[in-house]
């Protein structure tokens, strides 16, 4: 036998090596597969009903291509028209901009507090905030507006306020909590040594440090308060303080569905959402995967 023949063991070896790159290639490709067929299945119902919202009524049902060249806008103009969309959207807006100014705050102060405050039981006062997401919205909303009723905040945009910050601030206070949990102390008593007070150090040391989990909080708060259906259904009576949800959901009768129209509303309450997303999405994932982590 020559001495210089490879063994079966070295031809063995030398496939492995040889066979770990094309595994490697393999295992790439699966993965990007699945991440296109995944995406696709998540955006192809949002693409259609935006297409299908820019499609003439009468062709809504007739016409199935991918395709919405020429768009038509009659059923927008018929959305403005049929509803008090101008209103709907303001109150919504406020809503949504009084939540996340409130909520934000609000959770940067508590979890604050509870971090620099020393007291038994924080760490179980703060993740027992959490509980309320145990229960269904539909849970929640029955007694607060029983509650609203009797201190005079029923149909108002006041109580609807409260109700959002209700559930958004748990968990705006526990992603913050990890935050500041984690910020080292030294760099508030350096701030305070060089003549900040606590809250000053707190403002122009902390905060700053906070941004992405800030940002993620206000996102999140964003989000609750601006595709909220069941809260502003069963608080909200009135037309004026409706918000764009349940006046968009006012316009399924039971025997004249408008989808054109009904399409048209969930592509105007989506925009915003797919803007934020799309400047904003590094932020959120940032802040929630690192506050999650830290916490």
């Amino acid at each position: 036998m020559p001495q210089n023949a490879p063994t079966p063991a070295s031809e063995q070896k030398l496939f492995g090596l040889a066979s770990k790159p094309i595994k490697q290639i393999a295992g790439r490709v699966g993965l990007y597969a699945a991440v296109v067929v995944i995406c696709i299945y998540s955006f192809f119902p949002i693409y259609w009903m935006i297409i299908s919202s820019l499609r003439p009524p009468q062709r809504l049902f007739l016409d199935t291509s991918l395709a919405f060249w020429p768009p038509d806008l009659s059923s927008y103009k018929s959305l403005l028209e049929l509803t008090n969309y101008t209103a709907n959207f303001f109150n919504s807006a406020l809503m949504a901009m009084a939540t996340i100014i409130v909520a934000t705050t609000l959770s940067a102060f508590i979890a604050y507090g509870a971090t620099r405050l020393r007291f038994r039981g924080k760490t179980t006062l703060v993740a027992s905030m959490l509980f309320a997401y145990m229960f269904p919205p539909l849970m929640l909303v029955i007694p607060m507006s029983a509650l609203f009723r009797m201190v005079g905040l029923s149909d108002s945009l006041w109580g609807l306020l409260i109700a959002h910050l209700a559930i958004s601030l748990p968990l705006g206070v526990w992603l913050l909590w990890g935050f500041f949990k984690s910020m080292p102390f030294d760099l508030e008593e350096a701030a305070m040594v060089d003549g900040c007070s606590q809250f000053g150090a707190f403002i122009k040391v902390v905060l700053p440090l906070s941004a992405p989990g800030l940002i993620t909080v206000g996102i999140f708060s964003f989000l609750l308060s601006w595709a909220d259906y069941v809260f502003a259904l069963i608080l909200i009576m009135s037309d004026q303080n409706k918000t764009l949800p349940v006046a968009l959901a006012s316009m399924l009768g039971a025997q004249d569905l408008r989808w054109g129209e009904i399409l048209a509303g969930a592509s105007l309450i989506a925009l915003p959402l797919f803007v934020i997303f799309t400047f904003c999405y590094r932020y959120f994932v940032a802040g929630l995967t690192a506050g999650a982590l830290k916490g």
